[in-house]
């Protein structure tokens, strides 16, 4: 076992560090240092906004997503379209599909998805109020935009059925060939996805 180069604190900060997804040992040491060296401009701040974050985050009720107000800012926002309800798996599944732009339409965050491997069942999601809100008669469309995976077209499927009464438009995103891919570089899956889902030129 490497042995400690500092005090319990900064080893401390270098270990929680560690936890992030895509911060390894060294990234963590280097981002640790990083924060050490700018103490005031940036250790000091981000503590401070890690500490009002901590106290003021909150899950919406209404739709999942994550914000320091009840209902989030995206609820709250008159300028969505009320008839297109976008499901995702997770707050950042929501967050992604915003940066780019795509669709101005209210959100319904699952929390997950149905995987019997890890005993998640639909009473572990957030697919009961899903339902409710599908039910809305101002909800023309639903998508399922989850994410490409057994689980996720697993949980698709569920979700479809679930709201199958209710009369609603559902559609999926479509899968297939990414902006700037190259046949040569796809996965067969990708490539069968993309021919079956072709679209007129």
């Amino acid at each position: 076992m490497p042995q400690a180069v500092a005090g319990p604190e900064i080893e401390r900060l270098i270990q929680l560090l560690g936890r992030m997804p895509g911060l390894g040992p060294r990234s963590a040491r280097r981002a640790a240092l990083q924060l050490i060296k700018k103490r005031d401009t940036l250790l000091a701040p981000l503590a401070e906004a890690m500490r009002v974050a901590s106290e003021r985050i909150v899950v919406c009720s209404n739709c999942g997503n994550v914000d320091t107000s009840e209902p989030c800012t995206v609820c709250r926002d008159p300028g969505r379209d009320p008839t297109t309800l976008v499901v995702v798996e997770d707050v950042s599944d929501l967050w992604a599909l915003e940066r780019s732009g795509a669709v101005k339409a209210r959100y319904h965050v699952l929390g997950g998805v149905l995987s019997a491997l890890d005993g998640v069942r639909p009473e572990h999601l957030n697919i009961a109020r899903l339902v409710e809100r599908a039910a809305d008669p101002a909800v023309t469309e639903v998508i399922l935009a989850l994410n490409a995976t057994v689980d996720g077209q697993t949980t698709a499927h569920y979700i479809t059925e679930a709201i199958r009464h209710l009369d609603r438009r559902i559609t999926r995103l479509a899968h297939g060939v990414p902006v700037g891919g190259e046949l040569d570089y796809l996965d067969e899956g990708t490539l069968s996805a993309a021919i079956r889902s072709r679209t007129l030129f």
